[in-house]
């Protein structure tokens, strides 16, 4: 898949939530290349252990070591709210800094009721203003509103996952769109040429594996 207009793109910020830590090129390159990071809680822990060190650990702190707590106490934002997950309080504490170009990794695994909330969670973000988009090891998540056309290669494969939009059609897809009603429904398109155009009123995530 070639996202060219992400691929050009710096986020002004990764967040490193404390899932499966990335092992895939495409996630550790957005890590590695970050200008800031920002750490969920104990995604820390790990981060630091590879000789890393985050500019902000945001969380509830309760999985968060101890030590690290302690050693860097400058940098540790605790945030009690229960209402909110971690991931949430990073974004937000992100856009509070002015920063609305945001990637995250490490947001999938060992969970499937985080994987999935993490996932739905792209989609209130980018109403609150984020230009967000997620990196898993086998591929990029981005949540879109109305009409949206990206660059790809012939035979890539495209995921519709609709969040109630309506008017859904596509242009260089081998397989017609509709307006969804199930996640499933809208997987495993594929790309017919140089570039893919979804027309929609409303909001939706695209999966586009690497």
């Amino acid at each position: 898949m070639r996202t060219n207009e992400y691929e050009r793109t710096v986020p002004e910020a990764v967040v490193l939530a404390n899932g499966d830590y990335p092992s895939a090129p495409h996630p550790l390159e957005v890590l590695r290349q970050a200008p800031y990071v920002v750490c969920c809680d104990g995604a820390a822990n790990e981060y630091i252990r590879r000789g890393n060190l985050p500019d902000m650990i945001v969380g509830d702190g309760d999985s968060l070591s101890p030590g690290i707590r302690e050693r860097y106490a400058d940098r540790v934002l605790r945030v009690a709210d229960q209402e909110t997950n971690d991931q949430t309080k990073a974004v937000r504490f992100l856009l509070g800094q002015g920063k609305r170009r945001i990637a995250i990794v490490g947001a999938t695994g060992k969970r499937e009721d985080h994987t999935l909330g993490n996932i739905s969670l792209l989609i209130d973000y980018m109403r609150a203003g984020a230009e967000v988009s997620l990196y898993t090891d086998h591929c990029l998540i981005l949540p879109c509103r109305d009409t949206r056309t990206l660059g790809c290669t012939p035979g890539a494969q495209v995921s519709i996952i609709n969040f109630g939009a309506r008017g859904i059609r596509g242009e260089g897809l081998a397989y017609p769109l509709r307006d969804f009603t199930n996640w499933w429904q809208g997987t495993l398109n594929e790309c017919t040429g140089s570039q893919f155009t979804i027309e929609a009123e409303g909001e939706y995530l695209l999966i586009l594996p690497y």
